[in-house]
């Protein structure tokens, strides 16, 4: 389960790509955090620990804006796409008993029977969980599962805090002969036939 990292935002009241750059050149991030109706409030953070926080997807954070504390979500992370230097995130206002939508990755575990495969079909699944909890990934275990298994989203064992926000009858993970092994027996068949 998630928890928040704290971390130290300064207030900011220049604006622009020349500022900016300028807060990247001496180690800072622009932020701009926002949600709950509050005004959006810009912000700089310390680019190196904000940088090991992003890291992780649905990653909280709880902020220190002059001795005011704030607990948030990172919801979006602007990179730039040569360097991969941070250089912008979008931050989400969240309190301890709500509840937000996220995107999990899901992690396939185990060894399905002998001659398949298990197919990852979602990378990750949308669910409904409380802020301060968020999940780091769902696991499916397709331990001797055979052909044509499939697991569907519904299917899932979830947490009792987390619930299922997306399509219940999506494909997550389904168990299948590799495609070369079922051409070569095709091919083995045939040639049988033929003798």
């Amino acid at each position: 389960m998630s928890n928040a990292t704290k971390l130290v935002a300064e207030a900011r009241e220049s604006f622009g790509k020349g500022v900016a750059r300028k807060l990247r050149a001496v180690g800072k991030t622009p932020v701009v955090l926002y949600g709950h109706g509050i005004e959006p409030k810009h912000l700089t953070i310390e680019t190196h620990p904000l940088s090991l926080v992003v890291r992780h997807a649905n990653a909280l954070v709880e902020l220190d804006i002059a001795g005011e504390t704030q607990l948030a979500l990172v919801k979006d992370v602007q990179k730039d796409p040569v360097r991969q230097v941070i250089e912008h995130v979008d931050l989400l206002v969240v309190s301890k008993r709500e509840k937000v939508e996220a995107s999990i990755p899901v992690v396939v575990e185990g060894e399905p029977f002998s001659g398949t495969i298990a197919l990852q079909e979602a990378a990750s699944l949308l669910v409904t969980v409380p802020a301060v909890a968020i999940p780091e990934h769902i696991v499916v275990d397709v331990e001797g599962l055979t052909e044509g298994t499939q697991i569907l989203a519904k299917d899932l064992k979830l947490d009792a805090d987390v619930e299922l926000a997306g399509d219940p009858e999506e494909l997550v993970v389904h168990v299948a002969i590799p495609e070369m092994d079922a051409e070569m027996e095709a091919e083995e068949a045939a040639a049988e036939a033929a003798e």
